[in-house]
Protein backbone atom coordinates (compact mmCIF):
# COMPACT_ATOMS: atom_id res chain seq x y z
CA UNK A 1 0.00 0.00 0.00
CA UNK A 2 1.04 3.71 -0.86
CA UNK A 3 -0.02 7.13 -0.23
CA UNK A 4 -1.19 6.58 -3.87
CA UNK A 5 -3.58 4.22 -2.82
CA UNK A 6 -4.02 0.31 -3.71
CA UNK A 7 -4.96 -0.64 -7.53
CA UNK A 8 -6.91 -3.59 -8.08
CA UNK A 9 -7.55 -5.21 -11.97
CA UNK A 10 -11.13 -7.17 -11.96
CA UNK A 11 -11.17 -8.77 -15.65
CA UNK A 12 -13.84 -9.45 -18.07
CA UNK A 13 -15.70 -12.14 -18.19
CA UNK A 14 -17.94 -14.21 -20.50
CA UNK A 15 -21.60 -15.45 -18.79
CA UNK A 16 -24.00 -18.02 -19.49
CA UNK A 17 -21.63 -19.88 -22.07
CA UNK A 18 -24.91 -21.04 -24.47
CA UNK A 19 -26.29 -23.36 -22.73
CA UNK A 20 -25.64 -22.41 -19.60
CA UNK A 21 -27.64 -19.01 -18.60
CA UNK A 22 -27.41 -17.62 -14.65
CA UNK A 23 -25.03 -20.49 -13.93
CA UNK A 24 -21.86 -20.73 -16.38
CA UNK A 25 -19.11 -17.92 -16.66
CA UNK A 26 -15.27 -17.44 -17.15
CA UNK A 27 -12.68 -14.87 -16.33
CA UNK A 28 -10.74 -13.32 -19.60
CA UNK A 29 -7.14 -11.83 -19.18
CA UNK A 30 -8.46 -8.80 -21.08
CA UNK A 31 -10.12 -6.20 -20.72
CA UNK A 32 -11.29 -5.24 -17.06
CA UNK A 33 -11.69 -2.62 -15.24
CA UNK A 34 -9.27 -0.88 -12.39
CA UNK A 35 -10.26 0.53 -9.05
CA UNK A 36 -8.10 2.76 -7.15
CA UNK A 37 -8.96 2.52 -3.09
CA UNK A 38 -7.69 4.87 -0.20
CA UNK A 39 -8.34 4.43 3.30
CA UNK A 40 -10.24 7.17 4.82
CA UNK A 41 -11.58 7.97 8.90
CA UNK A 42 -14.99 8.18 7.92
CA UNK A 43 -16.08 5.02 8.51
CA UNK A 44 -18.50 3.09 6.78
CA UNK A 45 -18.51 5.57 4.07
CA UNK A 46 -17.97 5.43 0.43
CA UNK A 47 -17.15 8.22 -1.65
CA UNK A 48 -16.31 7.94 -5.66
CA UNK A 49 -13.98 10.78 -6.47
CA UNK A 50 -13.12 9.96 -9.80
CA UNK A 51 -14.61 7.70 -12.93
CA UNK A 52 -12.75 7.26 -16.23
CA UNK A 53 -13.56 5.60 -19.34
CA UNK A 54 -17.24 5.74 -18.93
CA UNK A 55 -19.26 6.22 -22.14
CA UNK A 56 -22.32 7.84 -20.57
CA UNK A 57 -22.58 9.09 -17.13
CA UNK A 58 -22.19 7.00 -14.52
CA UNK A 59 -23.23 7.87 -10.84
CA UNK A 60 -20.71 9.24 -8.40
CA UNK A 61 -24.04 8.75 -5.55
CA UNK A 62 -21.77 5.26 -3.93
CA UNK A 63 -25.58 3.70 -3.11
CA UNK A 64 -26.32 3.84 -7.41
CA UNK A 65 -23.03 2.54 -8.29
CA UNK A 66 -22.01 -1.01 -8.69
CA UNK A 67 -18.82 -0.48 -6.97
CA UNK A 68 -19.90 1.95 -4.44
CA UNK A 69 -23.14 -0.23 -3.61
CA UNK A 70 -20.57 -3.37 -3.23
CA UNK A 71 -17.92 -1.30 -1.13
CA UNK A 72 -20.49 -0.03 1.68
CA UNK A 73 -22.40 -3.30 1.77
CA UNK A 74 -18.58 -4.94 2.46
CA UNK A 75 -18.20 -2.05 5.20
CA UNK A 76 -21.06 -2.50 6.94
CA UNK A 77 -20.94 -6.22 7.45
CA UNK A 78 -17.57 -5.91 8.75
CA UNK A 79 -18.30 -2.96 10.76
CA UNK A 80 -15.16 -1.31 9.64
CA UNK A 81 -13.58 1.79 11.34
CA UNK A 82 -12.51 3.23 8.34
CA UNK A 83 -14.27 4.40 4.82
CA UNK A 84 -12.88 4.61 1.24
CA UNK A 85 -12.39 6.80 -1.62
CA UNK A 86 -12.67 4.81 -4.58
CA UNK A 87 -11.13 6.05 -8.42
CA UNK A 88 -13.08 3.83 -10.79
CA UNK A 89 -11.05 3.43 -14.37
CA UNK A 90 -13.27 1.73 -16.83
CA UNK A 91 -11.38 0.02 -19.36
CA UNK A 92 -14.31 -1.84 -20.85
CA UNK A 93 -17.13 -0.88 -22.23
CA UNK A 94 -20.89 -0.37 -20.44
CA UNK A 95 -23.59 -2.59 -21.79
CA UNK A 96 -20.79 -4.70 -23.64
CA UNK A 97 -22.00 -8.22 -22.04
CA UNK A 98 -18.44 -8.73 -20.51
CA UNK A 99 -19.69 -7.75 -16.83
CA UNK A 100 -18.27 -4.37 -16.97
CA UNK A 101 -20.64 -3.71 -13.53
CA UNK A 102 -19.51 -7.03 -11.84
CA UNK A 103 -15.44 -5.89 -12.71
CA UNK A 104 -15.88 -2.76 -10.67
CA UNK A 105 -18.17 -4.41 -7.88
CA UNK A 106 -15.55 -7.24 -7.75
CA UNK A 107 -12.53 -4.24 -7.76
CA UNK A 108 -14.27 -2.64 -5.14
CA UNK A 109 -14.29 -5.61 -2.40
CA UNK A 110 -11.01 -6.85 -3.41
CA UNK A 111 -9.78 -3.50 -2.38
CA UNK A 112 -11.13 -2.66 0.99
CA UNK A 113 -10.60 -6.23 1.84
CA UNK A 114 -6.55 -5.33 1.96
CA UNK A 115 -7.67 -2.40 4.77
CA UNK A 116 -8.66 -5.37 7.37
CA UNK A 117 -6.77 -6.25 9.69
CA UNK A 118 -7.66 -9.74 8.91
CA UNK A 119 -8.56 -10.14 5.45
CA UNK A 120 -11.65 -12.61 3.89
CA UNK A 121 -10.97 -15.62 2.04
CA UNK A 122 -11.91 -14.22 -1.59
CA UNK A 123 -14.96 -16.85 -1.73
CA UNK A 124 -16.41 -14.82 1.30
CA UNK A 125 -16.26 -11.78 -0.49
CA UNK A 126 -18.76 -13.43 -3.44
CA UNK A 127 -21.86 -11.95 -1.63
CA UNK A 128 -20.93 -8.10 -1.59
CA UNK A 129 -20.10 -8.34 -5.18
CA UNK A 130 -23.45 -9.66 -6.15
CA UNK A 131 -24.88 -6.84 -4.31
CA UNK A 132 -23.38 -4.18 -6.40
CA UNK A 133 -23.68 -6.61 -9.57
CA UNK A 134 -27.63 -6.39 -8.62
CA UNK A 135 -27.76 -2.77 -9.03
CA UNK A 136 -27.22 -3.11 -12.48
CA UNK A 137 -28.67 -6.39 -13.60
CA UNK A 138 -32.04 -6.14 -11.57
CA UNK A 139 -31.04 -9.62 -9.91
CA UNK A 140 -28.68 -11.36 -7.70
CA UNK A 141 -26.46 -13.85 -9.91
CA UNK A 142 -23.21 -14.46 -10.03
CA UNK A 143 -21.91 -15.97 -13.21
CA UNK A 144 -20.00 -13.10 -13.82
CA UNK A 145 -18.93 -12.24 -10.53
CA UNK A 146 -17.84 -15.05 -9.32
CA UNK A 147 -15.42 -15.72 -12.26
CA UNK A 148 -14.35 -12.29 -12.24
CA UNK A 149 -13.48 -13.03 -8.16
CA UNK A 150 -11.57 -16.07 -8.27
CA UNK A 151 -10.83 -17.03 -11.52
CA UNK A 152 -10.93 -19.66 -14.25
CA UNK A 153 -14.07 -21.23 -15.15
CA UNK A 154 -17.16 -21.29 -12.74
CA UNK A 155 -20.47 -23.01 -12.10
CA UNK A 156 -23.05 -21.40 -10.22
CA UNK A 157 -25.16 -23.91 -8.71
CA UNK A 158 -26.60 -21.05 -6.47
CA UNK A 159 -25.61 -17.33 -5.28
CA UNK A 160 -23.79 -19.35 -2.71
CA UNK A 161 -22.50 -22.39 -3.91
CA UNK A 162 -19.95 -21.78 -6.48
CA UNK A 163 -17.66 -24.23 -7.69
CA UNK A 164 -14.68 -24.16 -9.91
CA UNK A 165 -14.60 -25.90 -13.46
CA UNK A 166 -10.93 -27.12 -14.99
CA UNK A 167 -10.51 -25.88 -18.84
CA UNK A 168 -8.40 -27.45 -20.98
CA UNK A 169 -5.07 -26.42 -21.23
CA UNK A 170 -5.47 -25.09 -25.27
CA UNK A 171 -8.33 -23.99 -24.71
CA UNK A 172 -8.90 -19.95 -26.57
CA UNK A 173 -11.90 -17.63 -25.85
CA UNK A 174 -12.60 -15.38 -28.73
CA UNK A 175 -14.59 -12.48 -27.75
CA UNK A 176 -15.60 -9.93 -29.84
CA UNK A 177 -17.33 -6.50 -28.95
CA UNK A 178 -19.50 -5.18 -31.78
CA UNK A 179 -19.82 -1.17 -31.63
CA UNK A 180 -23.49 -1.57 -29.95
CA UNK A 181 -25.04 -1.36 -26.62
CA UNK A 182 -27.20 -3.66 -24.92
CA UNK A 183 -28.43 -3.29 -21.24
CA UNK A 184 -28.68 -6.62 -19.37
CA UNK A 185 -31.73 -5.10 -17.27
CA UNK A 186 -33.72 -4.86 -20.67
CA UNK A 187 -32.24 -7.65 -22.32
CA UNK A 188 -33.89 -10.00 -19.31
CA UNK A 189 -36.96 -7.97 -19.51
CA UNK A 190 -37.30 -9.35 -23.15
CA UNK A 191 -36.56 -13.05 -22.17
CA UNK A 192 -40.02 -15.36 -22.10
CA UNK A 193 -40.38 -17.28 -18.39
CA UNK A 194 -41.90 -20.59 -20.70
CA UNK A 195 -39.73 -23.22 -21.94
CA UNK A 196 -41.11 -26.44 -23.30
CA UNK A 197 -39.90 -29.94 -21.51
CA UNK A 198 -38.13 -30.97 -24.86
CA UNK A 199 -36.09 -28.06 -24.83
CA UNK A 200 -35.67 -28.40 -20.74
CA UNK A 201 -34.11 -31.75 -21.48
CA UNK A 202 -32.51 -30.58 -24.68
CA UNK A 203 -30.46 -27.48 -22.51
CA UNK A 204 -30.14 -29.35 -19.49
CA UNK A 205 -28.10 -32.34 -21.82
CA UNK A 206 -25.94 -29.81 -23.57
CA UNK A 207 -24.93 -28.06 -20.39
CA UNK A 208 -23.81 -31.40 -18.57
CA UNK A 209 -22.10 -32.84 -21.49
CA UNK A 210 -20.17 -29.02 -21.70
CA UNK A 211 -19.14 -29.63 -17.92
CA UNK A 212 -17.93 -32.91 -18.65
CA UNK A 213 -16.24 -32.25 -21.84
CA UNK A 214 -14.06 -29.11 -20.04
CA UNK A 215 -13.48 -31.79 -17.12
CA UNK A 216 -12.16 -34.34 -19.36
CA UNK A 217 -10.61 -31.58 -22.32
CA UNK A 218 -13.04 -33.26 -24.83
CA UNK A 219 -13.23 -31.53 -27.20
CA UNK A 220 -15.36 -33.26 -29.76
CA UNK A 221 -17.90 -33.21 -26.82
CA UNK A 222 -17.80 -29.52 -25.95
CA UNK A 223 -18.24 -28.47 -29.62
CA UNK A 224 -21.84 -31.02 -29.73
CA UNK A 225 -22.61 -29.42 -26.16
CA UNK A 226 -21.79 -25.61 -26.92
CA UNK A 227 -25.77 -24.91 -27.96
CA UNK A 228 -28.13 -22.97 -26.38
CA UNK A 229 -31.92 -23.42 -27.30
CA UNK A 230 -33.63 -21.06 -25.17
CA UNK A 231 -31.80 -17.70 -24.69
CA UNK A 232 -29.68 -17.23 -27.76
CA UNK A 233 -32.64 -17.30 -30.02
CA UNK A 234 -34.68 -14.71 -28.46
CA UNK A 235 -31.56 -12.43 -28.30
CA UNK A 236 -30.35 -12.76 -31.64
CA UNK A 237 -32.33 -10.79 -33.08
CA UNK A 238 -30.88 -7.56 -30.85
CA UNK A 239 -27.31 -7.55 -32.88
CA UNK A 240 -27.25 -7.16 -36.01
CA UNK A 241 -26.00 -9.75 -38.09
CA UNK A 242 -25.68 -11.93 -35.53
CA UNK A 243 -25.80 -15.38 -37.57
CA UNK A 244 -23.41 -14.38 -40.09
CA UNK A 245 -20.76 -14.02 -37.40
CA UNK A 246 -21.43 -16.90 -35.75
CA UNK A 247 -21.62 -19.19 -38.78
CA UNK A 248 -17.99 -17.59 -39.77
CA UNK A 249 -16.80 -18.48 -35.91
CA UNK A 250 -17.76 -22.21 -36.75
CA UNK A 251 -16.55 -22.00 -40.45
CA UNK A 252 -13.04 -21.23 -39.17
CA UNK A 253 -12.99 -24.11 -36.78
CA UNK A 254 -14.50 -22.65 -33.91
CA UNK A 255 -16.17 -25.29 -31.13
CA UNK A 256 -19.14 -23.26 -30.47
CA UNK A 257 -20.14 -19.82 -30.82
CA UNK A 258 -23.45 -17.69 -28.56
CA UNK A 259 -23.76 -14.50 -27.08
CA UNK A 260 -21.51 -13.13 -24.22
CA UNK A 261 -24.13 -12.49 -21.40
CA UNK A 262 -26.68 -10.33 -22.41
CA UNK A 263 -24.97 -9.27 -25.23
CA UNK A 264 -24.08 -7.62 -27.92
CA UNK A 265 -20.19 -9.44 -27.31
CA UNK A 266 -20.55 -12.32 -28.74
CA UNK A 267 -17.71 -15.58 -27.95
CA UNK A 268 -15.99 -18.59 -29.50
CA UNK A 269 -14.20 -21.05 -28.06
CA UNK A 270 -11.04 -22.60 -29.86
CA UNK A 271 -8.87 -25.42 -29.61
CA UNK A 272 -5.78 -23.44 -29.43
CA UNK A 273 -4.35 -20.19 -30.82
CA UNK A 274 -4.01 -20.30 -34.51
CA UNK A 275 -7.55 -21.50 -34.55
CA UNK A 276 -8.96 -18.65 -32.01
CA UNK A 277 -6.56 -15.91 -35.19
CA UNK A 278 -8.75 -17.43 -37.62
CA UNK A 279 -11.71 -17.10 -35.40
CA UNK A 280 -11.44 -13.32 -34.37
CA UNK A 281 -10.41 -12.16 -38.22
CA UNK A 282 -13.71 -13.54 -39.30
CA UNK A 283 -16.24 -12.71 -37.22
CA UNK A 284 -14.80 -9.51 -37.23
CA UNK A 285 -14.83 -9.02 -40.76
CA UNK A 286 -18.76 -10.34 -40.59
CA UNK A 287 -19.52 -7.91 -38.65
CA UNK A 288 -18.12 -5.49 -41.23
CA UNK A 289 -20.13 -6.70 -44.12
CA UNK A 290 -23.28 -5.23 -42.28
CA UNK A 291 -21.02 -2.16 -41.87
CA UNK A 292 -20.62 -2.55 -37.65
CA UNK A 293 -17.40 -1.62 -36.15
CA UNK A 294 -15.61 -4.64 -33.49
CA UNK A 295 -13.21 -5.19 -31.68
CA UNK A 296 -12.05 -8.29 -31.24
CA UNK A 297 -10.27 -9.89 -27.88
CA UNK A 298 -8.18 -13.33 -27.62
CA UNK A 299 -7.25 -15.00 -24.34
CA UNK A 300 -6.59 -17.89 -22.40
CA UNK A 301 -9.24 -18.52 -19.19
CA UNK A 302 -7.66 -16.19 -16.42
CA UNK A 303 -7.12 -18.72 -13.47
CA UNK A 304 -6.50 -15.83 -11.13
CA UNK A 305 -9.32 -13.51 -11.10
CA UNK A 306 -8.99 -9.97 -9.48
CA UNK A 307 -5.47 -9.10 -8.55
CA UNK A 308 -3.98 -6.22 -6.55
CA UNK A 309 -1.42 -4.13 -7.34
Amino acid sequence: MSKSGIKVFAPATVANLGCGFDILGLALNEPGDEIIARKTESAGQVTITKITGAQGNLPYEPTKNTAGVAALAFLKKQRADFGLELEIHKKMPIGSGLGSSSASAVAAVVAANTFLKHPLHRRELLPFAIAGEKVASGSAHADNVAPALIGGIVLARDVDDIHRIIPPKSLYVVVIYPKLQILTSEARAMLSDRVSLGEHIQQSANLGGLILGFERSDFPLIKRSLKDIIIEPQRAELIPGFYDVKDAALVNGALGCSISGAGPSLFALCENTFIANNVAQAMTQAFQKHKIESTPYISEVNKEGAKIF
